[in-house]
């Protein structure tokens, strides 16, 4: 039902969806603000009704081509760019993606400008100010401005903005601007490199930036510092499978030479001024900026491996990967094949970047995976009310530099910002916590570059060489190759800090404590053709306890289901074919139940159990552990999973005082933090009488009976809500997923369905029990047998970000049926446009 509700209204006629609009500017919709009177002749609501939502076969005009392009789709709208030279593939891919994209690409760049409030109003304005003082926008100056023209990623990146632009100019001439625009009058600048690379920060900063260290310091405060670090630990104590088993190599850190884009020169002594606007008036300090949810990492979830040899069915190689991410209406992904002269590379590409960032090309295939580690600190800068806009480093006072914003507010008054800037990075209060934030995504490396000389790489040596230059987000790249290679690495800047000093708390700011440098590239985990013929990644921590570096604390990695069930399944008889890795992405086997279940129905003997309890025992004594939509026995257990969580922590949480309103992400129970569940798994297994079981005060409790109270409570849960009739308890009842619209709206999301999964099975669906978070995109990819060189991938989306056009969420439907789609499709192009160059 939910999806031909889905369907029905996203094939309304355009007329239609301009009407609903118009209802809504009185008053807006959910998080979309009232728009007002904001109808303007010749680009207003009309006009953007009239835009075209489908693609047909024409010739059409791209000036600044060299020469003729071909560009194909198939019938589900993947794209084929064919181009002769090298720029005018990055035009064209431009031109396409704005075509199909735009509003999602300028919703984008408005993000990380902080430039929303132009648009949307002040329901813009706490994400704006966030972004500012944290500084995307300066760090993409910043690296356009070091970036050579003449490299690739300075041709490419002109060539895009290029593309895009020329889409604008026909949106100008047409008048047929995508609703948005339409209403609130506001017409979106020029596209140029630096909103790329704002773009692409947006992405480093919701897989990369997090609140960690701050989050340990409310848990130390409450809780006290042993608990804390008993129940937090840096190393989780429950086995996660590295795929790097070393031995390690211990070289010295490798130093930062790329300046801190968002930090005070250490070298100045005197203030500082920068601005976005024509504003330069001085402040006496730095605002304080809310913190977003949408602007950090809250979930991460994402597997890649590889197999070779005997593990796969006629030998060679075969890789899968399914990146993690909000699942949104449009996608965080565009799927596309690029072909030129210097590029033959198919895979998902992000919507206002160049290339590539999971696929393949003619000879090697990746996918990638969040790295987990450290990325962000925050410092405590020594500062004196009798020296105000000043700080204490290195032995003296030093004046912080002030940059300076005015941002315009659509139906409002320009609000001015000021951030104070130190040598760490901005001046933020966060988590309620006054610190600066020094955050590797700040740093103006050139990323890009890494990316497309990857994209070109033909072996492992020169894909590991092209990633020496990726710096942030830290991710884990998987891969397989054509001579039957499988390997994998970590790319990206791990901050080190000095011996002695505790970097999942924060830092002292007198310079004690500052970053030394970052792993060296040759000493950060990485495999390659492993004896075992099987390489696996699923946000585990990558190395083994004698690692000589500091890669992140427990609360930082994922505790290793996944890896499990992924590792079980390669270790079976026979060898595995290309349906095998696309049954394994869709696997919903729940492994922590794989590994508890046993000691609950343990701790059930011998205890009296009330008839409907009984009921619930017998469904988990016959279950296989899989969270199936039909299966009851799933949602008794992730009740009594719950259950058996609040009821050994809930305790000490309410004793203690810990704030977990400060940060229900991290710190509320019924998020179930990642390093509770290890431990309470751990204490389960092998230390049943540890002094957690027992709550403040109270008589002394055991594992055992702390499960026995849990599952009681457990089974009245699901009997409220539910009904009494244990059997007709089924997982989909309880849990759903959705694939929400970007804007927030209702109307134009995927509305919510029962599904299977949770948050540790490899079909993740992460969250609480309604889910718009899992698989966003799945790629496998063989290079044997008579199918050598195959590669099939899906995403929950669709390639047009128009909710009239039939491109908007018709790859949704396959997604859910777990079918797939051939990755390079110009063989069955059913439209073609001959772009040609002009004026």
């Amino acid at each position: 039902m939910a999806s031909k509700a889905s369907r029905a209204i996203h094939l309304v006629c355009s007329a239609t969806v301009a009407l609903a609009v118009l209802l809504l500017l009185g008053v807006g919709y959910g998080p979309v603000p009232a728009l007002g009177q904001a109808l303007v002749p010749g680009g207003g609501v009309w006009e953007s009704a009239a835009a075209e939502t489908t693609v047909s076969t024409e010739s059409l005009t791209l000036p600044g081509l060299d020469k003729p392009v071909k560009v194909s789709f198939t019938a589900e709208g993947y794209a084929s760019i064919e181009a002769k030279t090298d720029h005018d593939l990055f035009l064209a891919q431009g031109y396409v993606t704005a075509r199909l994209r735009f509003t999602q690409l300028d919703l984008q760049r408005r993000l990380g400008q902080g430039r929303l409030s132009e648009l949307v109003g002040a329901a813009g304005l706490k994400s704006d100010k966030f972004e500012l003082s944290l500084g995307l926008l300066r760090t993409a100056h910043a690296r356009w401005a070091a970036t050579p023209r003449d490299s690739a990623s300075g041709q490419a990146l002109i060539a895009y903005s290029a593309g895009v632009n020329s889409w604008m100019s026909h949106l100008e001439k047409t008048g047929e601007w995508p609703t948005i625009y339409g209403l609130t009058g506001v017409r979106p600048r020029p596209w140029t490199p630096t909103d790329t690379l704002v773009v692409q920060g947006v992405l480093t900063q919701q897989m990369d930036f997090n609140t960690i260290p701050l989050d340990y310091e409310l848990l130390q405060r409450s809780l006290g510092a042993k608990p804390t670090m008993d129940w937090f630990p840096v190393k989780a104590p429950t086995a996660q499978s590295a795929y790097d088993p070393g031995p390690y190599k211990t070289l010295p850190p490798t130093p930062l030479t790329v300046p801190n884009s968002n930090a005070a020169d250490p070298a100045s002594t005197s203030a500082s001024s920068a601005s976005q606007s024509q504003s330069q008036s001085q402040s006496s300090g730095s605002q304080d900026v809310a913190l977003p949810d949408t602007v950090r990492q809250l979930d991460f979830n994402s597997n890649a491996w590889a197999a070779n040899g005997p593990k796969v069915a006629g030998g060679g190689a075969m890789l899968a990967g399914d990146p993690h991410l909000q699942t949104t209406l449009p996608s965080y992904w565009f799927e596309i094949s690029l072909r030129s002269p210097g590029y033959r590379v198919a895979g998902g590409s992000m919507p206002g970047v160049p290339g590539v960032l999971v696929g393949r090309n003619e000879h090697i295939s990746w996918s990638l995976t969040n790295a987990q580690t450290v990325g962000t600190l925050f410092y405590r800068e020594k500062l004196s009310t009798d020296r105000p806009g000043s700080y204490y480093w290195n032995g003296a006072w030093r004046p912080m530099k002030k940059v300076h914003y005015s941002i315009p507010v659509r139906g409002g008054s320009t609000v001015d910002l000021t951030t104070d800037l130190t040598v760490h990075g901005p001046m933020m209060t966060v988590l309620d916590q006054r610190v600066s934030v020094n955050w590797m995504g700040n740093f103006a490396h050139n990323d890009l570059n890494a990316l497309l000389a990857a994209n070109r790489a033909h072996d492992f040596t020169s894909f590991r060489k092209a990633l020496s230059g990726w710096k942030a987000p830290a991710l884990n790249f998987v891969y397989a190759d054509d001579q039957g290679h499988i390997g994998t690495l970590l790319a990206g800047d791990v901050p080190q800090t000095p011996k002695g000093s505790q970097p999942w708390l924060p830092l002292s700011g007198t310079g004690d404590e500052d970053v030394v440098g970052t792993i060296p590239y040759e000493a950060l985990p990485k495999a390659y053709d492993p004896p075992g013929h099987v390489i696996a990644s699923t946000n585990q921590r990558q190395t083994g306890p004698d690692y000589p570096y500091y890669l992140g604390t427990s609360m930082y990695f994922d505790p290793g289901y996944r890896q499990s069930v992924i590792e079980r399944f390669h270790s079976g008889p026979g060898a595995l074919d290309l349906k095998d890795y696309t049954a394994l992405q869709n696997d919903v086997t729940d492994d922590l139940a794989v590994r508890l279940v046993p000691t609950l129905l343990s701790a059930l003997d011998g205890t009296k159990l009330t008839g409907r309890q009984r009921a619930a025992r017998d469904l988990l004594t016959t279950w296989n552990h899989s969270m199936d939509t039909g299966s009851a026995a799933a949602s008794v257990w992730w009740t009594f999973l719950d259950s058996y969580l609040h009821e050994v922590f809930q305790p000490w949480w309410d004793a203690k005082k810990v704030p977990a309103s400060k940060d229900r992400w991290i710190l509320d129970l019924d998020r179930s933090p990642i390093p509770l569940r290890e431990v309470l798994e751990h204490w389960t297994l092998d230390d049943p009488d540890n002094a957690a079981f027992t709550p403040p005060g109270a008589a002394h409790r055991d594992a055992t009976a702390a499960m026995r109270t849990a599952f009681g409570k457990a089974v009245a849960e699901l009997a409220d809500k539910l009904g009494s009739s244990p059997s007709a308890w089924t997982w989909g009842k309880l849990h759903t997923r959705e694939i929400p619209s970007i804007t927030g709206a209702a109307g134009l999301g995927y509305e919510p369905y029962a599904a299977g999964g949770d948050p540790w099975t490899v079909n993740a669906a992460g969250g609480l029990l309604n889910s718009s978070f899992g698989p966003s995109f799945r790629l496998v990819v063989r290079w044997t047998g008579p199918a050598a060189g195959r590669s099939v991938a899906i995403y929950p989306g669709g390639q047009s970000d128009t909710p009239t056009a039939s491109w908007y969420d018709n790859l949704v439907p396959l997604w859910r049926e777990k079918k797939y789609l051939p990755l390079d499709g110009r063989a069955e192009a059913t439209a073609t446009w001959t772009l040609r160059a002009g004026e």
